[in-house]
């Protein structure tokens, strides 16, 4: 009789899991937490979400041995309320793959300390920085620096490196080189699409069933949901996306919504696909195509071996204080017309009308327009947290803390960011093909408004001083303007 059971959560469905184990059983859990039925957090998660990880768990289960599917209970529980139920007699030890996750965490030892088990973690092949390395590193450092954690991590994997340690190209970072705007003539190839299959339809009428309300489109699911289609996703990027990535990563488009992203982060975040197979995918694509250039190439790297991993940092080492600051003392809450994309404001809407049919915007729509643009109507960042978790099909704790807490809101003060990304319409404009409407004057409103009352911060920062001083500049009647405009877009959708 087994004494060791193996616990499998629904972000964890590596190809070789490292819990897995000859003659050891399997218990796959519905946790509640992934699909917004949670006790202590239930979220409205986007439909799309739903059906994504309901379809990666069953294909993930069929043909394994001495497997127990775990469905989501009726109504709302948490993770050590099942695992009461469900640990079979006889078991003494809890084999399972860090979940990155305080809450999953504190359950597992507060259920394992009840019956009296023990707990054994290992690593999660979701991310690549070993844990004494993280400690060695991040103690280097006074403040959390992402550029600096990054040269560590180009160093420590030997990744675009000289001989002599230096960088190639002659500088760590190229993303001076990945903010050009898409021309109207730029070609964009489809993105992957993954064929409709049993499974997945199954999927879709089990969340029309279950959670009739949930937010977003539940037709045309196209996301990879088992192993094979995720690396046909990741194949078809390298191949027909990967050489123009870098000069457009930063481009917002009408035209087109995934231009040239990857959108791997899906399939990564659930483990069907890991960071390291991404990487050397990358790197094999690069020496077989001398056409893909270096600010493509050195750009996506940053983003699965730097901003991934650093954002997993944060979150261990600071998420626990970091969602509970509210910096800026932010109180209003989310409006109707931000989860349904009805604002008036152009870029704003389009962005929320995208990510209810797909569940997915890129990078910097998610901070430069989302984000932004929340920060600017001083929302409580609690709201933000949980309208980024609920619509967004890649968002879990993780990186959802650092990113909404830390990078987008400013809610920490700083922790890591070295500014709030705030802007005007002109940012918007310059990075899109948005044309100027009423929309700006709102915008700038908002925007110049934000200034005028958190000056004393902003004439403080070396970096952002110059926007108190372009305010002091205006003429009166235009600081008059955009106070009014603020005022009557807070007073339509804040009350």
């Amino acid at each position: 009789m087994p004494q060791s059971i193996a616990l499998v959560f629904p972000h964890q469905l590596f190809q070789d899991h490292p819990a897995l184990e000859q003659g050891r059983p399997i218990l796959l859990i519905e946790d509640p937490l992934f699909f917004g039925t949670d006790s202590e957090q239930p979220l409205k998660f986007h439909a799309k979400k739903l059906i994504l990880h309901r379809a990666s768990m069953q294909h993930w289960a069929q043909g394994k041995e001495d497997l127990t599917y775990l469905e989501l209970p009726d109504g709302k529980s948490r993770t050590d309320l099942i695992l009461e139920e469900h640990t079979p007699p006889g078991i003494k030890t809890l084999v399972y793959v860090d979940t990155v996750d305080f809450l999953i965490e504190r359950r597992l030892k507060r259920f394992a300390g009840k019956r009296g088990l023990t707990l054994k973690k290992l690593s999660s092949p979701m991310f690549l920085s070993p844990d004494d390395w993280i400690e060695e590193v991040m103690g280097s450092m006074k403040k959390p620096f992402m550029k600096t954690f990054y040269q560590a991590q180009r160093k420590r994997m030997n990744i675009l490196l000289e001989k002599d340690g230096t960088p190639v190209g002659g500088k760590w970072s190229f993303d001076d080189e990945n903010r050009k705007k898409l021309p109207k003539t730029q070609p964009i190839p489809e993105p992957y699409s993954a064929p409709l299959d049993q499974v997945v339809s199954s999927a879709q009428k089990w969340i029309k069933e279950r959670f009739p309300d949930a937010p977003g489109i539940r037709d045309h699911f196209n996301y990879p949901s088992t192993r094979r289609e995720a690396l046909q996703a990741m194949s078809l990027f390298f191949e027909s996306r990967f050489e123009v990535f870098g000069d457009y990563e930063d481009a917002i488009s009408t035209r087109a919504r995934i231009m040239f992203h990857s959108v791997l982060t899906p399939p990564l975040n659930i483990g069907l696909i890991t960071p390291q197979e991404i990487i050397d995918a990358a790197l094999d694509a690069a020496e077989k195509n001398t056409k893909i250039p270096l600010n493509s190439l050195e750009g996506f790297i940053r983003q699965i071996i730097g901003w991934r991993e650093f954002m997993r940092i944060i979150y261990l080492h600071h998420g626990v204080m970091e969602r509970k600051e509210n910096f800026w003392k932010f109180e209003r809450e989310m409006p109707a017309a931000f989860y349904n994309g009805t604002t008036g404001i152009e870029p704003f809407d389009h962005t929320i009308q995208a990510l209810l049919e797909d569940g997915y915007t890129h990078h910097i729509e998610r901070l430069m327009v989302l984000g932004n643009f929340m920060l600017l109507c001083r929302i409580h960042p609690d709201a933000v947290y949980k309208w980024f978790m609920e619509l967004f099909i890649d968002a879990y704790d993780w990186v959802m803390v650092p990113n909404v807490y830390g990078m987008s809101q400013f809610a920490d003060g700083g922790v890591f960011s070295t500014k709030p990304y705030i802007s005007g319409s002109n940012y918007i404009r310059k990075m899109s093909d948005f044309p100027k409407g009423d929309w700006c004057e709102i915008w700038d409103g908002l925007y110049w408004s934000f200034i005028e009352d958190h000056r004393e911060f902003f004439a403080s920062q070396y970096r952002l001083s110059m926007m108190v001083r372009l305010l002091d500049k205006m003429p009166n009647d235009k600081r008059t303007s955009h106070r009014k405009n603020a005022k009557n877009f807070i007073q339509k959708h804040f009350g």
